[in-house]
């Protein structure tokens, strides 16, 4: 991938938050047909400090032009963690087209971890319960994942949690929680673990139906209690999150499942049980997104958000319009503690080929 220098006139606003000791890792694989050209995974890593990508690797054990997706990736400490997902395998359907199907073969239970400073992969033990659409996120040194979906053929969720611990290379399981959901967020909060929103019904509901208005719930797990408290209406909203982050003990969320971004920034108030628009938090931020769009000049194909300190990164790609695939990838920044004119934005780079975010992006603080 390429890279431009920053456009900012005082290079001292880069070193912000220390930032050049941090960097953003993101999956992509490729959406087009290109002759010769694998479209498996890979990883990126960006350097907010110089605003530059490099590709470092592909993710192993995938087949040629098989994708992984709707897996989990995590850091602890200078390591990565790639869990779960479903297989795809790129069927290439029409070569003068560009036309791809996907067919997906089966679940994952993998675990890999990929070690940034020696640049190398290996394989940790894998899930108890193979698993996509999960919920996923890292307190204290363990992995926790919850929720998800374990077979193809179902539109229902799990309820099954487990924890991983990376010393003993240890899955445990977890007691269950009282909601069968997927697609919903994992987030340590308060010295607990929430699980939030989702396609979700409770556990011994007898409903017909593939879920219930459950998807506004939560459920938080405590390590040290050993079990899981349901919190009703958290999310309060249909659509299930996208992604939600904690700054500084606050929660901050931009989007859901269906519009990864939704024009602004939005912050939870525990008292009142209610999400709030921050100030000033609307954006450059294209809301064009080309799942919903029709034909905008430029179709936004990704939004992921990444914290650094107390700054939100938002990493946003688009498809250009023109003959030749461009995929133009735009980085802003909120500073979440600024009251006014809290973003900023980076040099815009684009490479030819249309590529696809494979899951959310991570962050690694580098010593």
């Amino acid at each position: 991938m390429g890279s431009m220098p920053s456009p900012s006139r005082n290079p001292t606003r880069y070193q912000e938050n220390n930032d050049q000791y941090y960097r953003i890792y993101a999956s992509f694989c490729g959406k087009d047909y290109t002759p010769n050209i694998n479209m498996s995974n890979w990883i990126s890593c960006y350097h907010p400090s110089t605003n530059s990508w490099h590709r470092l690797t592909t993710i192993p054990s995938l087949l040629e032009n098989q994708v992984l997706k709707n897996f989990a990736m995590v850091s602890i400490g200078e390591t990565i963690y790639v869990i779960g997902g479903r297989h795809c395998n790129k069927v290439i359907v029409d070569t003068d087209d560009n036309y791809v199907k996907e067919m997906s073969p089966g679940v994952r239970d993998e675990v890999l971890k990929y070690d940034t400073r020696a640049d190398t992969w290996s394989t940790c033990a894998p899930l108890t319960t193979p698993r996509y659409n999960f919920a996923c996120t890292c307190n204290d040194g363990k992995i926790y994942v919850a929720g998800g979906q374990t077979t193809l053929d179902s539109a229902e969720g799990t309820s099954f949690a487990e924890v991983y611990d990376p010393v003993k290379d240890e899955w445990e399981p977890l007691p269950n929680m009282s909601t069968l959901r997927y697609k919903s967020v994992g987030v340590p909060w308060q010295g607990k673990i929430y699980v939030v929103g989702g396609f979700a019904k409770r556990g011994n509901c007898e409903s017909q139906g593939p879920y219930v208005m459950e998807r506004s719930s939560a459920e938080l797990y405590d390590p040290r209690q050993q079990n899981w408290e349901y919190v009703a209406r958290m999310w309060d909203l249909d659509v299930p999150p996208n992604q939600i982050v904690n700054v500084n003990g606050k929660l901050f969320s931009s989007g859901d499942c269906l519009n990864a971004w939704k024009g602004h920034i939005e912050a939870y108030d525990e008292n009142l049980n209610i999400w709030n628009i921050v100030d000033g938090s609307n954006s450059p931020i294209s809301t064009s997104d080309a799942t919903v769009a029709k034909l905008p000049p430029k179709q936004r194909i990704f939004c992921t958000m990444a914290p650094i300190g107390i700054q939100l990164y938002f990493l946003a790609g688009y498809r250009m319009p023109g003959e030749i695939s461009i995929t133009r990838t735009e980085v802003h920044v909120f500073d979440t503690s600024a009251t006014a004119n809290g973003w900023r934005s980076f040099e815009p780079i684009e490479e030819e080929g249309e590529k696809e975010l494979c899951c959310h992006c991570c962050v690694l603080k580098m010593d």
